[in-house]
Order: C-alpha cells, then structure tokens, then sequence
C-alpha cells in the first residue's frame, strides 16, 4: 500500500507537467489578443506591446518557463532563501494575475470559486451515489421486470440528454412554475437542489447500469448461493454480500465523476448562475486569460490525479485481496 501510493505521488509532477504542456500549447493556439478589449476603446500599440511584454505575452518560449517557475512554487523558495532581498509574495504556488478581471489574482479567483463548485459536486454524487446504487439494486433483483426496464430507460434518458437540457427544464418546471427552491444564484440550500441534481443524473444513470450489471454478476455467484443455503435472510445477501463486491465497478468510476463534479460543471454554472469555476473558465476561453485557463486546468488535474489515488486506496479497504 505505502509503495503504491509513493510510486504514484511520484507520477503526480510527471503527469501534471505533462498537462501544463499541452494545456499551454492549446491556449496559446487560440484566437485573439489576451490584452485586447474588443469592446470600446483600443488602447495604444506601444502600451500594448509593453502589457505583453510585463506578463510574457510577447513570447510562448518564456511566458511557458516563467509561469512553470511560478506555479511550481520554484521562485517562492528561491526568493524566501534570498531573506530580504526577495520579494516571495503572498503565495507559494503563484497561478499569475488575471488579464480580464484586474484587481484579482488567479489564487483569489480560484479560492472564492473552488468552494462553491466542491459543495455543489459533492451534493450531486451524493444524490447520483444514492439514485444510482437504488436503482441499479432494485433492477438487478428482478432482471427484465417492469421495474428493471423502467430504471434503464431513465439511465438511458439521464446519459443521452444534455446537461443543458435537463436544467432548463428542471429550471423552468420547479422553481418557476412550482415556485419550489431558487431560479438562480447561490447563498443556501435553495440555491443547492437543482443544480446538484442536473449535475447529478448523468453519474447516477451510469452508476446504475454498472451498479445493475455487478449486481447480476454477483447474484449468480458460488458463494452468493451458499449464503442463501445458509438461510441467510435476502437484505442481508443482498446488501453485505453481493453489493460490496458489485460496488467495486462503482468505486473505480467514481474516482474521476467526482474530480469532476467537484470542479463543477460548466453548463450547470451557466444555467442556474452557480458562481464556481466553470463560469470563470469559460470567461478566460472568450478573452483568452491565459493565467485563468492554465490555473483552473491545474487545479482540476491535481484532484483527478487525487482522487484517483484516493479510489485504489479505497479498492484495498473494500477488498483486501486486490493489490
């Protein structure tokens, strides 16, 4: 176990370097100035030239170094050993400024939305975890039953339907035709319900077809019908027996859904007005903020990557037998 968690921290600066290159060279290659306003008036060429020089815009080669030295939290400890002749600053991982919002840093920008889209991810895999195990349980105990049926048509709907689409509809049944819960913006739990369950659907219907699949797997078998044999009552072969084992497909999905989720999605926040990191990084995408984009990349790969971890950690406490 120690090994295998110090051969993939070891992996970590390896994997997310290699996503700091490509994210670089992707962000790069869009369209448009990072310093240029299309809207009202254009500033000077010289005092463009000099904004593009004062962040590296002017040059991928360097702007490419200069922010992995940054981020990598490199010059903090070089300027921290310097005593006081170095300027450290306030961050040990400086993301770099914020060209489009211009009294914000990306540290800030992400703290005051990381928050948000982690509360509204973690509500939408509890209500996947829950929906999803339920269902896939209930259709695997009574395989091609109405019952069964009926739960793969909504997984089906849930996967195939955009997640625009069931927020719209969710948006324009409840809170404004029922009045139920809030239309948009974030502050409470009224703000929490139909955002997380939009995010939701698409991970409970994929965990119910794997929930239901493990489940028939494993109600077929050996030591399933011993139990049975035993006379053991059928909530507890089901639930302490069969599930534990069908929940290890579950397990190993749930390492990136809910990286993720917790990351928040980008549709949802536009829909229902969630001020997470999904809002802020389509913002950057449009006014190609470059510091924005490479911040919020890195810090969605640093929780895939963790989460990940986290999910094989958690295969060994499920199953001990498995390496």
């Amino acid at each position: 176990m120690i090994s295998m968690i110090a051969r993939r921290l070891v992996q970590l600066p390896i994997i997310l370097l290699v996503i700091y290159s490509v994210t670089f060279v992707l962000a790069w290659a869009l369209p448009g100035e990072a310093v240029v306003n299309d809207e009202g008036r254009q500033p000077p060429a010289a005092v463009i030239a000099a904004i593009e020089r004062q962040y590296d815009l002017d040059s991928p080669y360097r702007f490419y170094y200069r922010y992995l030295y940054r981020v990598t939290g490199l010059r903090w400890t070089v300027e921290t050993m310097k005593g006081a002749e170095g300027n450290p600053g306030p961050y040990v991982f400086n993301l770099g400024p914020s060209l489009k919002y211009e009294d914000w840093n990306v540290n800030e920008i992400i703290g005051s939305s990381l928050p948000v889209s982690i509360v509204l991810g973690l509500s939408a895999m509890i209500i996947a975890v829950g929906l999803g195990v339920t269902a896939g349980v209930l259709g695997a105990i009574r395989p091609n039953s109405w019952i069964d049926l009926s739960t793969l048509l909504v997984a089906l709907i849930g996967i195939s339907l955009p997640s625009f689409v069931i927020g719209t509809v969710l948006l324009i049944v409840f809170p404004v035709w029922l009045g139920w819960g809030s239309v948009g913006g974030w502050g409470g739990p009224q703000h929490i319900l139909w955002p997380a369950l939009t995010l939701s659907l698409p991970f409970a219907a994929y965990i119910a077809r794997l929930t239901r699949m493990g489940m028939i797997d494993t109600l077929g078998s050996d030591y399933v019908r011993t139990a049975r044999a035993k006379g053991l009552p059928e909530r507890t072969v089901i639930f302490r027996h069969a599930l534990k084992n069908a929940f290890l497909p579950v397990l190993s999905y749930l390492g990136p859904a809910t990286a993720f989720a917790m990351t928040g999605s980008f549709v949802v926040e536009m829909v229902f007005n969630v001020p997470g990191m999904g809002q802020h990084f389509v913002d950057a995408v449009r006014s190609k903020d470059l510091f924005v984009i490479m911040g919020v990349t890195l810090i969605f790969s640093g929780m895939l990557v963790f989460f990940n971890l986290l999910v094989d950690v958690m295969y060994r406490w499920v199953d001990p037998r498995i390496e």
